[in-house]
């Protein structure tokens, strides 16, 4: 107790010393010496005085605060309406959108604790995945280059933070590799969270058992003070500095982030969250409207028509040749096959063709399957029985698949399946791009009858489908005597060449583990 009773009026000089900083904009940060004595010494240090030789970094281990010494923005009222919406609905998210006025007015201390309490009491803790699912997206993204690089360059790295270490540790630890994270738990009765969080925030053996600890972070609360004491040196960023903080690249990111789930398309401010809920309802009666277009109107009326509702679909096809213009017609139809970034990628490939391209699916809703105005058939991940069900539809007519099995947000693609490269030899790759600005029409632990309602809800969904050139008959399997191995990869090439991504080995199997826990079985 004797050490905190020190840090005290500690406390009150270096708040002192940050306002002299903030009014002169001279100096970035502040640091000063806990010594064994009562005198302490200042001294005021750039920012780059905490990266030290590679030597004295192993004997170093950085305590960090994760809001002041790592984020660049100050509120934390993003993350909170994200668990409010993705786990709570969309009714507990307008409940502590409407609360935020009063969080602002009653203090910091008290105003994360009503924050936590509306966000989470009630919420099962078994279903709980938005701190690995959905969060360490938009974390990522409120990293400052200049924090991280600091951080980084630790080997030992101690995160603190005031939120619930259920929201931030699977951030820290599986995107960064943090070695510990001090931050309270949630209380929870029966399964389910109370929305209270424990008083007690342990900091455990990893700080105290180090000798030579580094403190870096704009910490106010008595915990922070407490775990701070084991720090010999203590730094402080100011907000002055934040400010000229660069958004990390995601060139920069120490894993890449291929997965992740939620409908939020954008980093939800109190301003974003107040645009969202007055868009809703006119959001909701434009999908509808869409909805009736798609299915009612022939391609050739339907296009300028969801033109002009924002719905932008623009295609790319490749110039004519001689052998394409002149060669033998085969019995049968033509197999596009597309990467996969919403359920309507098949609905859009039939618009851009101007005719119905039948669309086998692994994943599909009863009511989606429904209400789609294009053959959509169900696989059944039996090789035997998907190769006659595929065989059959394409003696029919066209048909489009998509071997990832799922979709993918992010600039990457999944592993083909090369089921499709035994069917015929008149393939077609397509690449498909999708930008949305407020939901995503895609999900992996949420309701997939609601898929093509999110997507249909942006303001101006934009998606651009650009058909290649068909297989040359010495790349495909049954003609040209290649594998069906070799087929698929040329063909997933071909795509990620054409959309700028990158192709990765990860499967459906691998994302449905990752996001919800499952094999995607829907």
């Amino acid at each position: 107790m004797a050490k905190i009773k020190k840090l005290f009026p500690l406390k009150a000089l270096s708040l002192l010393f940050e306002t002299l900083l903030k009014s002169s904009g001279k100096l970035h940060c502040l640091r000063f010496k806990v010594s064994n004595g009562p005198a302490t010494q200042f001294k005021f240090l750039k920012h780059s005085t905490l990266v030290h030789s590679t030597d004295e970094l192993a004997n170093q281990t950085l305590v960090f605060h994760l809001e002041g010494a790592l984020l660049k923005s100050c509120s934390l009222f993003p993350y909170f309406m994200l668990v409010a919406f993705e786990a709570g609905g969309l009714f507990r998210a307008l409940i502590l959108l409407l609360l935020y006025p009063l969080v602002l007015l009653i203090g910091k201390e008290i105003g994360l604790r009503i924050l936590v309490f509306v966000s989470f009491v009630g919420i099962r803790k078994e279903k709980f995945r938005v701190g690995t699912a959905i969060l360490p997206k938009f974390f990522l993204e409120d990293v400052g280059y200049e924090g991280f690089d600091i951080v980084m360059s630790y080997k030992k790295r101690v995160a603190v933070t005031g939120m619930p270490k259920i929201m931030v540790e699977g951030f820290l630890r599986d995107h960064l590799g943090i070695d510990a994270v001090v931050a309270r738990e949630l209380k929870e009765f029966r399964g389910y969270f109370s929305g209270l969080m424990e008083e007690k925030m342990d900091a455990g053996p990893v700080i105290s058992e180090c000798t030579h600890n580094i403190g870096l972070g704009c910490f106010r609360k008595s915990h922070d003070q407490k775990i701070f004491s084991h720090c010999k040196e203590i730094y402080l960023v100011t907000e002055a500095e934040k400010e000229n903080w660069q958004a990390l690249p995601r060139k920069r990111y120490p894993k890449p982030l291929i997965f992740h789930d939620g409908r939020l398309a954008f980093r939800p401010t109190p301003l974003a969250a107040l645009i969202m809920f007055i868009w809703f309802p006119f959001g909701f009666l434009l999908n509808i409207a869409r909805t009736i277009i798609f299915i009612s109107l022939p391609f050739k009326l339907s296009m300028p028509l969801l033109a002009l509702s924002g719905c932008i679909i623009t295609v790319s096809k490749p110039e004519p040749t001689a052998s394409s213009i002149n060669g033998e017609k085969k019995p049968g139809g033509m197999l596009y096959v597309c990467n996969h970034r919403t359920l309507l990628d098949p609905l859009f490939l039939s618009a851009v063709l101007m005719k119905s391209v039948s669309a086998v699916t692994y994943s599909i809703s009863r009511f989606s399957e429904v209400i789609s105005p294009i053959k959509t058939v169900r696989l059944t991940r039996d090789r035997e029985k998907d190769g006659k069900i595929m065989k059959k539809l394409l003696s029919q007519g066209d048909l489009a698949v998509c071997p990832e099995g799922t979709t993918c947000r992010e600039p990457y693609l999944l592993r083909f399946s090369p089921l499709f490269a035994e069917m015929t030899d008149e393939i077609v790759p397509v690449a498909i791009k999708l930008q949305v600005s407020l939901f995503y029409g895609s999900t992996a632990s949420g309701l997939k009858c609601l898929d093509s309602t999110f997507h249909l809800m942006n303001p101006n969904p934009m998606c651009s489908v650009k058909i290649l050139n068909k297989l040359p008959s010495c790349q495909t399997h049954n003609t040209g005597g290649k594998s069906k191995f070799e087929v698929t990869n040329y063909v997933q090439n071909q795509i990620a060449a054409a959309l700028g991504f990158e192709c990765t080995n990860l499967t459906r199997k691998d994302k449905y583990a990752i996001l919800a826990g499952n094999e995607g079985i829907v």
